[in-house]
């Protein structure tokens, strides 16, 4: 387990008598990107609060980095140990410029607005730069982020979550309502961050999941389904019956 960034092994939750998760198994490994698909109530947002400390399982196992439990943790430890969640609906400080809010979101010692009046290293604005440039938002540095478009808005969280350097970034249906060049540069956009660290993508949209080539595991009933590339998976019988229809 070693090599394992995300390791869940059983892991089964209950809310009121219904099983939100029920025996789910799944391996992430260092370096990985995944997709996670599956139709609604399938247990996508429950295993994220799982790994996230939201929420802790009935029973089961949840290792981060081959020997953290994640089930004794909360949500502000995992966090600072390298879990990074980024939800739907983008969340910005929108009377703030693109860069403020990325000083605002980097690791520091002291109060996050305290940072604004602090001077930045050259590592740290070093690394502003170079999330940036990732994010495709150089050009757009000193605009507010409340004038962005929704997708760059996305783009931004994301950017603010990498100042945190987290070892696996999870991602919730990034391109919800996002222009069609928008989910193509967001699909860029996760595979070139996905050479530095583990990402797993919680999406419906299956034109998006096929531009990020990689493993997807299809949840229903709060367990894995099928797992592969996505050709092999929309071509398994027990998925095209529960969730792509015929």
């Amino acid at each position: 387990m070693s090599q394992d960034v995300l390791y869940l092994d059983g892991i089964s939750v209950s809310f009121g008598g219904f099983k939100a998760l029920n025996d789910l198994s799944l391996v992430v490994e260092s370096g990985e990107m995944r997709a996670i698909i599956g139709p609604n109530g399938a247990g996508k947002t429950t295993m994220m609060d799982i790994i996230t400390g939201k929420t802790r399982p009935d029973k089961g196992i949840a290792l981060f980095q081959g020997d953290i439990d994640l089930t004794r943790r909360d949500e502000a430890e995992i966090a600072n140990l390298g879990i990074g969640r980024k939800f739907q609906k983008p969340t910005v400080f929108e009377s703030h410029s693109v860069e403020d809010n990325l000083q605002l979101a980097q690791k520091a010692p002291r109060g996050p607005f305290a940072t604004l009046l602090a001077k930045l290293s050259s590592a740290q604005q070093d690394a502003i730069d170079e999330t940036l440039e990732t994010i495709n938002l150089t050009q757009d540095r000193d605009r507010l982020a409340g004038e962005l478009s929704h997708g760059q808005k996305q783009w931004l969280e994301i950017g603010m979550l990498l100042m945190q350097q987290p070892e696996l970034l999870l991602v919730d249906e990034p391109v919800a309502g996002m222009t069609d060049a928008e989910t193509e540069q967001t699909a860029d956009l996760l595979r070139q961050i996905a050479k530095s660290r583990s990402v797993v993508v919680v999406e419906h949209d299956m034109e998006f999941v096929r531009a990020l080539g990689t493993k997807v595991s299809v949840l229903h009933e709060g367990s894995v389904l099928s797992e592969g590339p996505l050709d092999v998976v929309q071509n398994d019988e027990k998925v095209i019956e529960v969730y792509l229809g015929r």
